[in-house]
């Protein structure tokens, strides 16, 4: 009994530790799907949408979404507001006469980490896209649109050493307008097809139907010029691979996250940051457990003259401070020149720093 690995303190402080996190999200969610219902109920009304979509599709999806992406904020809560009890009750300083480390103590803590970050990890990698899916269709409906009708200016290598060329594209009739097609040969051109229309045949797959086009095959000195009114023609594309609706990072997969992504950058198609942020946003999310945990414990971990409300006012400012990094750091990946990994990260390395600091002045 003596060389469990989970000793009966450990147990406890883990059931603290989750149970503390579980009502905090559900009282927070709570408040939250109430203001969020509040605002959108005229919208939901007006588009006659039905009560069981709304509680289905919408907020069975809303809830496990939010309380995912203010994971932070319930650590940091859940962590101060029950060591700061058991330091106000002297339970703390009853474990520390027994010879227990504060070393020692963080076990239970950094277990009960390892549990958030896990579920966290696969709630937003694998279950919350699904979901996603699923609440952005409905708000598409019966709320505001968020797809794409158009976009111009489209760009990208469609296989290696092909060009094309998009200047305006309209989804309602999947047809794109001044379209061109360049094929190149040990870095010289080979042909340069141009097209006044192009048509995405949705009955196919990477089937396009191209009209008034005319052909250039360069071969050295000499040029052949055809033309015609119609072709069928399979091009390695399709509208999703530029036609991107708004937070639609939100409803893929990590691995589909991944594999979008290398695609993509294989295609020379540059606006990808916003998928890229997200693809690494969820492991440094995950990870962020571990070392606001640390936060919460060095932090709360001394009996203080203010109590709990001075502790509980430290870290809310410190766990909203932290989610201001992370939109700051995002911004700085989209509109500058920041790696969106660097960029992710960097909350967690200057967190890190003051973990250690809190660390080393946390009672011994």
């Amino acid at each position: 009994m003596k060389n469990r690995i989970l000793k009966r303190l450990d147990w406890y402080i883990i059931k603290k530790f989750l149970g503390t996190y579980v009502f905090s999200i559900a009282l927070i969610i709570s408040i939250a799907v109430v203001f969020d219902f509040n605002e959108k109920m005229d919208k939901f009304m007006s588009h006659d949408a039905p009560l069981k979509a709304i509680v289905f599709d919408y907020y069975l999806n809303f809830i496990p979404y939010f309380a995912n992406l203010f994971s932070s904020l319930f650590v940091f809560v859940s962590v101060i507001f029950f060591t700061s009890k058991l330091a106000e009750n002297s339970e703390i300083i009853a474990m520390f006469s027994t010879g227990m480390s504060f070393k020692r103590m963080m076990r239970p803590y950094m277990i009960s980490a390892a549990v958030i970050a896990l579920s966290t990890f696969l709630l937003s990698s694998y279950v919350i896209p699904r979901g996603s899916a699923t609440r952005l269709a409905f708000e598409d409906k019966y709320y505001k649109k968020r797809k794409n009708t158009s976009v111009r200016d489209v760009q990208l290598e469609v296989d290696s050493g092909v060009i094309a060329y998009i200047e305006r594209y309209e989804d309602y009739n999947k047809t794109g307008y001044r379209f061109s097609l360049d094929k190149f040969k040990d870095k010289k051109l080979i042909s340069h097809l141009t097209a006044r229309s192009i048509t995405y045949d949705t009955t196919a797959v990477n089937k396009w139907i191209i009209k008034n086009y005319m052909i250039r095959e360069l071969n050295g000195m000499r040029e052949k010029i055809s033309k015609g009114e119609k072709i069928d023609s399979t091009i390695m594309m399709e509208p999703g691979d530029f036609l991107i609706s708004r937070n639609q990072q939100e409803i893929m997969t990590s691995p589909q996250l991944s594999v979008y992504i290398d695609r993509q950058k294989k295609r020379g198609f540059a606006n990808i940051k916003e998928f890229e942020i997200e693809y690494h946003k969820r492991i440094a999310m995950s990870f962020a457990a571990f070392i606001l945990t640390a936060i919460g414990l060095s932090l709360s971990s001394r009996k203080t003259k203010g109590g709990m409300g001075l502790h509980l006012g430290i870290g809310l400012g410190l766990s909203f401070s932290y989610i201001l990094f992370q939109t700051i750091s995002s911004t700085f990946a989209v509109n500058g020149n920041v790696p969106p990994v660097i960029a992710m990260w960097i909350p967690n390395i200057l967190y890190t720093f003051i973990a250690i600091f809190l660390y080393r002045r946390a009672p011994k």
